[in-house]
């Protein structure tokens, strides 16, 4: 049995090893903020880093900030930030575009790599750009080439002589179903298949290990716990033995290999900055590195531990609490198959979850039916849990989540 007490999550929160991590974030007063696996809050920082490379290194130093302030170097040197918390070498991570682009370009550079095979196996109810990005790739690659989506159980199943890679994502963006990267890689090599991994809901938040899995490719984001801010940019992963020989199709002049000799002809570079296409974004780079800061001195094993402990303690006293209102847990309760957000199936969902974020208890929701709350043991303690779902309850009880204004869907939910 989990202890739920409010008692018990007191002394969680007093003898807690990240707790002093707070600090390093802008959070607003009387907000419980449970929604990092979507957007990140503002770390202590970010904001004054900016400020500077407004007003000094673009409003003083101009053009000259490429070469003084660093920004041509932006891309592999965050990269190489990103890297040891996917279990990569710096070399093999660099920061670029999107994460829809960034899976446009592995993907295309893996089939490259498997020629005579125009199958990319994914999984229904993956997050939708990945299966969108996939089906435009596929498009563009010819009528050869086929999107085929199996369900979680039968992929392995699936793959045939036919499949030049399989995309799949490390932690599911509704349910948190967590594969086991390094047994799924595995047969897929077995199978002659390239493996990518989409992080976007594990960089910052689970251990991963991208060498040690043996993995070909991999992105992620940069806004979500990584706390880069809104449209951060992403980041991609590529195994050192591609990094030679991969080819995306995007061969924009900052993946040439010489891109100021200003030469018609594209030769890609002979390292990871082959994979990028154009100039960086300088401010959304620049805030996005500062905001790794946040991660100085904690190790992903801690962590995990917190994450691990603040799911728990949600799911437990989701049921204790939420279980009379109907409220059904999606989410997996052995940890070694979970993410670090939980999500509630709950038939109001929307209007629930816009009267819980009006009582300063910020999640989000996935349509049809899903409440999600993200984990982020930075910021986050066990009193904030305990003090979430006592608000959750009460305007179950109250059905306060009935009033006009909490029913009209906005743009972004």
């Amino acid at each position: 049995m989990i202890p739920t007490s409010l008692d018990w999550c007191r002394a969680q929160d007093a003898a807690d090893p990240l707790a002093h991590c707070r600090d390093r974030f802008d959070l607003p007063e009387s907000t419980i903020y449970l929604d990092g696996n979507s957007l990140g809050p503002l770390p202590r920082g970010v904001a004054e880093r900016l400020a500077h490379v407004v007003a000094s290194e673009w409003r003083t130093d101009l053009i000259k900030s490429w070469n003084t302030a660093g920004w041509v170097d932006l891309p592999r040197r965050i990269g190489a930030r990103i890297a040891p918390m996917i279990g990569a070498k710096p070399h093999e991570v660099v920061m670029a575009d999107s994460t829809s682009v960034n899976l446009f370009k592995v993907a295309a550079a893996a089939c490259r790599l498997n020629p005579g095979r125009t199958e990319i196996i994914s999984e229904p109810g993956n997050f939708p750009t990945d299966l969108y990005m996939m089906q435009g790739l596929t498009d563009f690659l010819g009528p050869d080439y086929v999107l085929k989506t199996v369900p979680r159980g039968e992929i392995m199943d699936a793959l045939g002589p036919n499949t030049a890679a399989v995309l799949l994502t490390h932690v599911h963006y509704v349910t948190a179903d967590m594969y086991d990267m390094q047994a799924v890689t595995d047969l897929a090599h077995k199978a002659g298949a390239m493996m990518i991994w989409d992080l976007s809901h594990s960089a910052g938040a689970v251990p991963v290990d991208l060498n040690g899995a043996n993995a070909d490719f991999a992105v992620g984001c940069g806004y979500k716990y990584l706390n880069g801010g809104p449209g951060a940019p992403a980041f991609l992963y590529v195994a050192e033995r591609h990094l030679e020989v991969a080819r995306q199709p995007l061969s924009g002049w900052f993946g040439h290999k010489a891109p100021f000799d200003f030469v018609d002809d594209f030769t890609p570079a002979a390292d990871i900055r082959r994979m990028l296409v154009g100039t960086p974004p300088v401010l959304g780079a620049s805030a996005l590195d500062a905001a790794l800061d946040a991660f100085t001195g904690v190790d992903m094993e801690t962590i995990r531990r917190k994450s691990v402990a603040l799911g728990d303690l949600f799911i437990a006293l989701s049921r204790e609490r939420l279980a009379r209102f109907g409220l059904e847990c999606v989410t997996p309760e052995n940890p070694r198959v979970r993410g670090s957000h939980v999500s509630l199936r709950c038939d109001n969902g929307y209007a629930v979850m816009q009267a819980l974020i009006d009582r300063g208890v910020i999640g989000d929701f996935r349509a049809p039916d899903h409440m999600r709350f993200g984990f982020t043991p930075l910021y986050l303690g066990f009193e904030d849990i305990y003090r979430a779902v006592e608000i959750l309850e009460d305007i179950l009880a109250r059905e306060t989540w009935r009033d006009a204004r909490y029913q009209t869907r906005g743009a972004v939910t």
